[in-house]
């Protein structure tokens, strides 16, 4: 079934954003069928590192109906396929994306970078993870064919900040946060997975991706 990481380059965590209604989709995202298993499981197995945060909200009991053991893993870490997860469930998913994210940051660790990745955004293959992890930046974001895609690393220190924004606060989401960022903070990575870009959000967007 299904901690820090470190090579010679430290790891970042993952953070999957999966507490939405997924409401065009009309099914929670992370349960569409991939490759005889779950879509969240494929984004798990895709990471080249060893910690994973879910962040569950509005679907969380059919998440737990599906995969029962992610029940457990917000008790304490789960081994799945040589990764440690953990499952956090927002008590506010009214309030959004950012608030599902708060919600993880809360328990990521004061020296842990991370790779946040919306459940809808297919994660880039590994060697373009890697290419993300090597740059050094407060905030480092994928491009491709000048479009900005996810997943987006951060610096602990960033990740704190993120903390103390009031979810009341008009300017709570990810996007509006990284605009405060000077331009030498913040590094865009050209990259040549263009899965990075796009945007699962329907069942027309779903069929496309799996059909490619």
């Amino acid at each position: 079934m299904a901690g820090i990481f470190f090579m010679k380059k430290s790891h970042p965590i993952l953070i999957i954003l999966a507490g939405g209604k997924s409401s065009r989709m009309g099914a929670p995202k992370g349960l569409l069928k991939h490759n005889n298993s779950f879509w969240i499981l494929s984004q798990i197995e895709t990471f080249i590192g060893t910690e994973v945060i879910i962040g569950l909200g509005h679907d969380t009991q059919l998440y737990f109906n599906a995969i029962p053991w992610l029940k457990d893993a917000t008790k304490t870490a789960i081994s799945y396929k040589k990764k440690q997860i953990r499952v956090v469930i927002n008590p506010n998913p009214k309030f959004g994306l950012f608030s599902t994210l708060q919600s993880i940051l809360k328990h990521v660790g004061l020296n842990q970078q991370a790779f946040i990745l919306p459940i809808d955004v297919p994660l880039f293959n590994k060697q373009e993870q890697r290419k993300l992890n090597i740059e050094e930046n407060v905030i480092v974001i994928p491009k491709y064919q000048d479009k900005k895609g996810h997943p987006i690393k951060i610096t602990p220190e960033f990740c704190q900040l993120l903390l103390n924004i009031s979810l009341s606060d008009p300017n709570a989401r990810l996007d509006f946060q990284i605009k405060k960022n000077t331009p030498s903070e913040i590094s865009f990575i050209d990259v040549s997975d263009g899965v990075c870009i796009q945007n699962l959000n329907t069942p027309n967007d779903w069929q496309a991706f799996i059909s490619d």
